[in-house]
């Protein structure tokens, strides 16, 4: 997806939120806004919103030494969660499609995103994504393909929502009559904003799960496929392929045969989408032909 006019605007307050975490010195800051706004006048803006802010949130590491401005609030945010950890396995148990409310869950997850929300309401999001209807609902072809696939891909976005994402995946085993042959967890390659690492996915013991492979994305450059040359590979030896939040749909949204599991956080992804900001969102991009999922 292509970043709009409202994501230029939209960086610079991440990339404010983010210096004000590691300094307070005025002077550093205005100096990290001057040249995020400096490599926003020279960046393409054609590129996705992701890569803007992995740009620009290279300039506040390299400035202010801090590699990982979120490093504490992302162990706060996976601590929490696995908190929850224990309430959240029992709705899953006891509810009439364990599948169903585990993707549930992984949405309600995709709150903890600093990108958009200073403060997520964590509890009160399961709540009201529990007891509402999802704006795209495609669930029915994930239930379907979730007993006989062989081969789970898995984009993964933030911290703390890992655990919900960790859940997903134990349920996701659970109503197959065997475990996948092979699930491949993808998280960035380097801290930006409060985006899941591998630091992270073991802390939290996603790397426990059976058969599964912790692998890493970069976004170096300003082409998915060139910087990570492992990318079509996967797409092609996985049968299903799931992505979490906002950051991958603008990533992957014109890949085919991916399932998109959101909160819709800002007006750009929901207009894209066709929805409102707030909605909940499960969106089946349908194969149409085995190469056709490359072509942009």
């Amino acid at each position: 997806m292509k970043a709009q006019l409202d994501c230029i605007v939209c960086v610079l307050r991440q990339a404010l939120r983010a210096l004000r975490k590691v300094t307070e010195d005025e002077e550093i800051q205005e100096k990290i806004l001057r040249r995020a706004m400096k490599e926003l006048l020279e960046i393409d803006w054609r590129n996705t919103p992701f890569y803007m802010s992995y740009r620009v949130h290279r300039i506040v590491s390299g400035i202010t030494g801090v590699n990982d401005p979120y490093k504490m609030i992302k162990k706060q945010s996976n601590d929490y969660v696995l908190g929850l950890y224990s309430r959240l396995k029992e709705l899953v148990d006891a509810s009439r499609d364990p599948l169903e409310t585990a993707v549930k869950l992984a949405i309600a997850g995709n709150v903890i995103d600093f990108a958009s929300v200073e403060k997520p309401e964590i509890e009160n999001m399961i709540k009201k994504v529990l007891a509402g209807e999802l704006a795209i609902n495609d669930y029915p072809y994930l239930k379907n393909k979730v007993p006989t696939a062989r081969r789970l891909l898995f984009f993964a976005d933030n911290a703390g929502e890992i655990v919900f994402d960790k859940l997903l995946l134990e349920t996701m085993i659970e109503v197959r009559s065997k475990p996948f042959e092979k699930i491949t967890f993808v998280v960035k390659e380097e801290p930006i904003i409060n985006d899941a690492t591998i630091e992270d996915a073991i802390y939290v013991g996603i790397n426990s799960l059976p058969n599964i492979s912790l692998k890493t994305i970069s976004y170096k450059g300003r082409n998915l496929e060139e910087d990570n040359p492992d990318l079509k590979k996967w797409f092609l030896t996985h049968d299903l392929i799931l992505s979490k939040g906002q950051s991958n749909y603008e990533n992957f949204d014109k890949y085919e045969n991916v399932f998109f599991i959101l909160l819709v956080k800002c007006s750009v992804v929901a207009r894209d989408l066709k929805v409102n900001i707030g909605d909940a969102v499960i969106k089946y991009n349908r194969p149409r032909s085995p190469l056709a999922r490359f072509i942009r």
